[in-house]
């Protein structure tokens, strides 16, 4: 199970990169894509939308299931990856890479501290 040190994490399976102090690109983790099987279908938010920590801000469906996406921070999307819309399985080929799901521009950069290292994801998940 591929869980990056350069990452932040939610115990909702949700992964953040600091892309600058603002901004932070986000996806669902090694772990959640494995658990949900081959991903068919993926709802992205709009860009523009506002959003709150802990809210859905899309869904993926799955051979074995329907799984929400939650934003990990409060703040404002700025990008998604539209090519998710006809290759939804890039969240399974590359979560941490091509599959990344939005970049969002964050609210409270301070909000960071409250998710989860490397570390204490291992533990969440038990790897």
């Amino acid at each position: 199970m591929d869980v990056p040190e350069t990452l932040l994490y939610t115990s909702e399976h949700e992964w953040v990169r600091k892309e600058s102090p603002t901004l932070v690109r986000v996806g669902i983790t090694d772990f959640a894509q494995e658990s949900l099987g081959d991903v068919v279908y993926v709802s992205l938010p709009q860009v523009g939308t506002e959003v709150t920590a802990t809210e859905q801000i899309g869904e993926l469906e799955s051979t074995k299931a329907v799984s929400d996406v939650y934003a990990p921070v409060s703040g404002k999307v700025m990008e998604v990856n539209s090519e998710l819309v006809n290759n939804p399985a890039l969240i399974n080929q590359d979560p941490y890479g091509e599959g990344w799901i939005c970049v969002l521009e964050v609210k409270d950069p301070n909000s960071l501290e409250g998710l989860l290292d490397a570390q204490a994801y291992r533990s969440l998940i038990s790897v």
